[in-house]
């Protein structure tokens, strides 16, 4: 017996090892069963938790019943446990035993990592982006990868999405111009005017503040030169300032960069004015701030700055950038510079404050230091009997009356020595610490960024490990003869309430990733073309037909329709993005479950008004091949077992109960026989006549043949 994982395993003893790639034992299509949708038995599967569960042979009874895939679920993540097992749990010889199991039964195994991973982007519950949190998620998926290469010899493996929370009534899909579905969804009334964003710090990922809609952030109204106002640009030119631009300018019309900005003085009021910014002008300096952005990010490309000019700026965070188009300042950002902005404001103003008669004072303490010298040398020469004068002159005369205490010239001048070193160390300790306070914030401002933007790609880049994980593993089971399927990365769309829910969202999360997989191949020497087949290979979508129909709560039905015209659009959204999903090539697993719009309930499919025979039509059409996998839930709870929501869904697609016939012809048994009669045993039902099958064209209606 040796180790799994290191290319060797143990043999099975009845010679089920030899494995085809080209065929996978997975479906490959399917001749149309039902006439319409073109599914049938063989095409789909079951997804079972690892919780409950707690042996093999458990697993084994859920085969009996007929499921030609199923999908394993790991409850746990970390140490595992009874009610919440990972695939650490799961030695090498229950791994053999699930092997053996499949391949003897012709079952094929699918993975789904933990549940409790959401996102792979690193968020807390605090909001904090974690790298810790990161690869802790990243790790979990990596076991589970490893389990799907020992157990399945291949196949997706699911991950949730749900990097970050985030608004819905705002979100770029829901905003789209031109889309017939922009502004159907909102999370709740006024959401447009209550909204907030996180902003974090690149640095550390952790949150630096909330910028929320219906707050308006205070800011100086900075200097400018007014519209055909002379001042001094950068080169000691002359210019006059165009209508269409904004030149900030000292007050002696010195033009200013955008960090050295001075506020705008009111002489009539006597003050530095000040002005507050509601969302809309955020949103115009946002754009403002682009603008500067973009023509700085222009000359640092063109040579016209220094690489060091250009990361001592507001902007340094664009360095990665690759285009222009990607030089992008957001709202938020804006709101969060803006502050910021007025925050180092205040420290430099303390800080001239405090420093302000610095130099004063060190030629202070150097004359009062020249002077001592002097003195000293004087009551050196001076005889004791006539030291009294120099008492007097150092004390000084107080209405005419020598002082109780009288001190010698250099006595005093110590003093004052020491008064003025005080103030000195207080000006240096104050004001520096204002001055590190001002340079603290002008740095955050050059590490702000949205957690939208700082999450979404922190998650690709996690999925991308995540995929190099799994082709590695499926070059070791290729070498070895044992592939099936390469193994693939498989994000599945979870509660609308988080980022990745969305199909646009999940479009962009599976192509963000391939993208940074492939330019982690590239830097190891693979080819572009290569590179970017093996990312499609190694990184899909699973999409979740009930996870999709909880969009239904938050769709924004138009109040002159009928609830059942509404309805009818909600359904035709969600058949058009899942049209839109296959046809840009992302979908490659696909759990089937059902619910009413509201909750994950999991019901079977049929018993919901989720369209799913429209979906599972949809994707047939658009060349489809993957697993259905059904993810049974309420049934464990409502009905006889979970097997039945397996059941309600070959009766939902019309499958027939026989390989050959409907299932209604006379003689056959139809589902409300079989349905509730031997389902959920360990023992094959009664009307399984075994050998007496004559040959694969006729099998048994759980179209598994016995051994």
């Amino acid at each position: 017996m040796v180790e799994f994982g290191t290319g060797y395993e143990m043999p099975m003893d009845r010679n089920y090892d030899h494995v085809h790639e080209h065929n996978h034992g997975f479906s490959k299509g399917s001749e149309k069963a039902t006439g319409d949708v073109g599914v049938k038995i063989g095409d789909m599967g079951m997804s079972l938790g690892m919780g409950p569960v707690p042996n093999v042979n458990a697993v084994a009874a859920k085969l009996r019943p007929g499921a030609k895939k199923l999908e394993f679920v790991f409850m746990g993540m970390g140490k595992g446990s009874g009610q919440g097992q990972t695939p650490g749990m799961y030695g090498k010889k229950q791994r053999q035993a699930f092997l053996e199991l499949g391949k003897a039964n012709k079952v094929d195994f699918t993975t789904h990592s933990t549940v409790g991973v959401y996102g792979l982007a690193g968020m807390d519950q605090q909001g904090n982006f974690s790298k810790a949190s990161k690869n802790q998620s990243l790790q979990e998926v990596k076991r589970a990868i490893e389990f799907a290469a020992d157990v399945g010899r291949g196949g997706p493996i699911v991950v949730h999405t749900g990097e970050f929370s985030r608004p819905i009534v705002d979100a770029a899909w829901n905003q789209k111009k031109g889309d017939e579905y922009a502004g159907k969804f909102s999370m709740f009334d006024d959401e447009e005017g209550r909204t907030s964003y996180k902003v974090v710090d690149v640095r550390t990922g952790g949150l630096i503040q909330e910028a929320r809609k219906n707050r308006k952030v205070s800011k100086p109204v900075w200097n400018t030169a007014e519209v055909g106002q002379e001042y001094t640009d950068f080169d000691g030119s002359q210019r006059k300032t165009k209508e269409d631009e904004k030149i900030y300018v000292d007050y002696f019309g010195n033009r200013l960069n955008s960090e050295e900005r001075v506020p705008k003085y009111n002489s009539k009021e006597g003050r530095f004015e000040v002005h507050q910014m509601g969302w809309e002008e955020l949103e115009d300096e946002a754009k403002e701030m682009t603008g500067r952005a973009r023509d700085l990010w222009n000359d640092w490309k063109s040579g016209k700055i220094s690489e060091s000019d250009f990361k001592k700026s507001y902007w340094a965070k664009f360095k990665d950038a690759e285009s222009e188009k990607e030089v992008v300042v957001r709202p938020e950002e804006a709101y969060i510079i803006s502050t910021l902005e007025t925050n180092a404001s205040n420290s430099r103003g303390w800080a001239v404050y405090y420093g302000g008669d610095f130099d004063e004072n060190i030629e202070t303490v150097k004359k009062l230091r020249k002077a001592r010298k002097i003195y000293e040398k004087i009551e050196e020469a001076t005889d004791e009997e006539e030291k009294w004068k120099l008492q007097i002159q150092g004390q000084g005369l107080l209405g005419g009356l020598i002082p109780e205490e009288a001190e010698f010239p250099t006595e005093r001048i110590d003093k004052l020595i020491s008064q003025v070193e005080h103030k000195l160390r207080y000006s240096r300790e104050s004001a520096a610490s204002q001055w590190a306070q001002a340079e603290e914030s002008l740095e955050t401002i050059r590490n702000v960024e949205s957690a939208e933007t700082y999450a979404i790609r922190e998650a690709c880049d996690a999925y991308a490990q995540a995929a190099m994980s799994s082709m590695r593993q499926t070059q070791k089971l290729r070498e070895a003869g044992q592939l099936k399927k390469p193994l693939t990365v498989a994000l599945e769309n979870l509660f609308p309430e988080h980022y990745g829910s969305h199909p646009d969202e999940l479009i962009n999360l599976v192509k963000g990733s391939r993208k940074r997989f492939v330019d982690l191949l590239k830097q190891q020497g693979v080819a572009e073309e290569e590179a970017k087949k093996r990312a499609k290979d190694h990184i899909t979508a699973t999409f979740d037909t009930g996870h999709l129909n909880m969009w239904r709560k938050y769709w924004r039905g138009d109040p002159n329709k009928s609830l059942k015209d509404n309805d009818e659009e909600f359904n035709q959204w969600s058949l058009d993005k899942v049209k839109e999903m296959a046809q840009k090539g992302i979908i490659g697993h696909v759990h089937i479950d059902d619910n009413y719009g509201y909750h994950d309930d999991h019901l079977a499919p049929g018993e919901g008004n989720t369209p799913i025979k429209g979906m599972i039509k949809i994707l047939k059409e658009n060349g489809y091949d993957g697993e259905l996998i059904i993810e049974p839930g309420a049934d464990y709870t409502t009905d006889v077992t979970g097997f039945h929501s397996v059941m309600k869904t070959w009766r939902h697609f019309g499958i027939p109960v026989y390989g050959k016939g409907s299932g209604l012809e006379a003689g056959k048994r139809g589902w409300n026989q079989i349905g509730y009669g031997h389902f959920g045993q360990n023992q094959p039902p009664y009307f399984v006549f075994g050998a007496y099958s004559p040959s694969e064209d006729w099998t048994l209606w759980s179209g598994v043949p016995l051994e």
